[in-house]
């Protein structure tokens, strides 16, 4: 099988440094191997969506380069193969219907399995929860190593169907990199806490995992990150070619000054090495 990656932004907002990492370090972890690059607008969420994001983004990827090998996949139409995972779930005994409401979620947001048995008295189906177990997870990040993280602990059984009639994040994420046939996952490290569950969501469905790698994301000097902050964006003003070897330098490439965009690349297709992406969670961007 030809080794893939993607990268999948949500169309909340314009292309900011922080994503331009992402896409780079996908893009560069799997052409140096020959793979195929794929683009897919995570574009299940309306209430977050603003209005044309999506082909802001698309427009910008194009400007610095970034071509996706196949037709661009909106998550949006990927609805009844969501639905159809969430209903296998239910209908194997793995996932369940839930009638609890954010708010009567304890503090630790950890779900204590209310409905797990089936639904209390007074209660309506909501939302539908995956069932998790007192066993670890165990995956290898490509950059950070071994991770072990329990759900039943950390999370307990989380929602993978929305009270809006949605596919949550976790579902849908996991549902449409196995039909894109993903063998590797390279984004920010702000995912990382939520590669656990999609782990488990592939073995349940019996999907494969795929490889994957959590690069350091860009944060203000007040360490917020930047995707909150676009007005200090260090992409908004520069040349794709700055702003492309800026990012390279960011991920741990010692990417020379003054190349043109089609000189920055090949320089980075000839050098690129992800043993270099610091293991940091976080790198304050300095103006």
């Amino acid at each position: 099988m030809i080794p893939t990656g993607r990268f999948a932004p949500s169309p909340t907002g314009e292309l900011h440094f922080g994503s331009l990492v992402a896409a780079v370090a996908s893009f560069l972890n799997i052409k140096t191997r020959g793979g195929r690059w794929l683009v897919r607008v995570e574009n299940i969420d309306p209430p977050r969506e603003v209005a044309g994001s999506a082909d802001s983004l698309l427009h910008s990827l194009q400007l610095f380069g970034l071509r996706s090998d196949e037709p661009v996949l909106f998550q949006s139409r990927r609805m009844p193969a969501h639905r159809a995972a969430m209903q296998q779930l239910l209908n194997e005994g793995q996932a369940y219907w839930c009638g609890c409401s954010r708010s009567e979620l304890p503090a630790d947001g950890v779900y204590p399995g209310t409905c797990r048995k089936g639904l209390p008295p007074g209660k309506s189906p909501r939302a539908v929860r995956i069932k998790t177990s007192p066993d670890p997870v165990r995956f290898s990040d490509q950059i950070r190593g071994p991770v072990s993280e329990t759900l039943r602990d950390t999370v307990g059984d989380f929602v993978i169907w929305r009270a809006d009639d949605l596919p949550a994040y976790q579902l849908a994420v996991v549902v449409d990199d196995a039909f894109q046939e993903i063998s590797e996952v390279v984004r920010g490290y702000d995912l990382l806490g939520s590669t656990a569950r999609q782990v488990h969501v592939q073995r349940c469905l019996n999907l494969p995992t795929p490889d994957y790698a959590h690069h350091p994301v860009a944060a203000t000097t007040d360490g917020c990150k930047l995707s909150k902050r676009l007005a200090s964006d260090p992409i908004r003003n520069a040349p794709p070619e700055e702003s492309l070897a800026r990012a390279l330098r960011f991920l741990g490439q010692d990417c020379p000054a003054g190349l043109t965009l089609a000189g920055t690349w090949q320089w980075a297709l000839e050098n690129w090495d992800l043993g270099k992406i610091p293991r940091k969670k976080k790198i304050i961007l300095q103006d």
